[in-house]
């Protein structure tokens, strides 16, 4: 298993991933690639044997730093996949200048709640009816 940085001829692929993991909003191919016209803009991705595993993205804005998406395919959820991709996108955000880094999460969305939790993020506040569904999310953030 590798971490590698996006490259513009992924994003078929993750695209595809992002279907199937947020199946109610999902960014979109054009969303993705748009991802390559931001200098604040940093995408990485697992990749095993030229499979994508998973993906990730953290926007940088001077001293913190938006995680905008993580997402792991099926076969490789609690395998380490997600931590890893995490774990690289912090140290992005930390490298660029970041000292604090925000993520948004689904309250339903426990697999993820506890990956963040267990990686040293704390809930900051909610964000009421915030999904177009009109779920809350949970505002996370962490010191870098």
């Amino acid at each position: 298993m590798i971490i590698r940085s996006w490259k513009y001829e992924d994003i078929l692929r993750i695209s595809e991933i992002e279907k199937e993991c947020f199946p109610g909003e999902p960014w979109t191919f054009r969303m993705l690639a748009s991802s390559f016209e931001s200098d604040a803009f940093f995408g990485v991705l697992a990749e095993d044997g030229g499979e994508i595993a998973g993906y990730g993205g953290v926007t940088v804005a001077s001293d913190s730093a938006d995680i905008d998406n993580i997402a792991v395919t099926e076969p490789y959820r609690n395998s380490g996949v997600g931590t890893a991709i995490l774990g690289e996108l912090c140290s992005l955000a930390r490298s660029k200048g970041a000292e604090k880094v925000f993520l948004e999460v689904r309250v339903s969305n426990s697999p993820a709640l506890c990956l963040y939790l267990k990686n040293g993020f704390k809930g900051v506040h909610a964000r009421t009816r915030y999904y177009t569904d009109g779920e809350d999310c949970l505002v996370m953030s962490k010191e870098l």
